[in-house]
């Protein structure tokens, strides 16, 4: 093949391609669009949502600081009487008078012109009357104070054993009844019977049945049998 030789003598048959411009590419879909701003898009909502999250959420506030109890009474009870009672239905305990007031600060319970009567599992009765009785939150503690005195009633107990008739009188006469004791830091009168003891202190220990006593100790004995009344 020369240069001078035309292309149709060496190809026969086959037509020469038309010169042009190059084939146009068809429009990309629209959700190859969306695609490629599908993560800022995603990252916006995410900034959005985590906004409202945030006015959302309330403020954080501190709690308040514990405020002391108030020492005031907090209710009052006049011109009362309240009775307890055993699982079984058995009178145990009633605390009676003018007026009651409960200090919630330690919890306990001042009453005034007070009376106390208290049945104890052997069944004997003790009667504590004063001006005034404070008690304390669970009722195991009395302290009497004015013209206080305790009684305790003779008689013979669930365990077979007789027991006289006690009496203290004084200013101010603390009663524990776990177990049951009578205490006393001012002067006090004891009559056990028809037999009468002054002292100066005292501490009865009923499950010992032991008294003690200090200061300038003064007794009166009765002999036995003779039912004379008390000075």
């Amino acid at each position: 093949m020369t240069p001078d030789e035309p292309l149709d003598d060496i190809l026969p048959g086959l037509d020469p391609i038309a010169a042009g411009p190059a084939p146009r590419r068809g429009k990309a879909p629209w959700w190859d669009t969306v695609s490629i701003y599908l993560p800022v898009l995603l990252m916006g909502l995410l900034a959005l949502a985590s906004y409202w999250l945030l006015r959302a959420t309330p403020a954080y506030v501190e709690a308040p600081a514990a405020q002391p109890v108030s020492s005031e009474p907090d209710y009052f009870m006049r011109r009362f009487s309240v009775k307890s009672f055993s699982p079984e239905g058995t009178l145990r305990s009633e605390v009676a008078g003018t007026e009651a007031r409960h200090h919630p600060s330690d919890d306990r319970v001042e009453i005034d012109n007070a009376r106390i009567r208290r049945i104890d599992d052997q069944g004997l009765v003790t009667v504590a009357t004063a001006r005034r009785v404070i008690t304390n939150g669970d009722n195991t503690e009395f302290l009497l104070e004015g013209d206080a005195q305790i009684v305790r009633e003779a008689g013979t107990g669930s365990d077979g054993v007789s027991r006289p008739r006690l009496q203290f009188n004084g200013e101010r006469l603390t009663i524990f009844l776990e177990p049951d004791r009578v205490v006393s830091d001012r002067p006090v009168v004891l009559r056990r019977g028809n037999d009468r003891l002054e002292a100066a202190t005292l501490d009865y220990r009923d499950n010992e049945r032991v008294a003690d006593f200090t200061g300038r100790v003064r007794v009166q004995l009765q002999p036995p049998g003779r039912n004379t009344a008390p000075p």
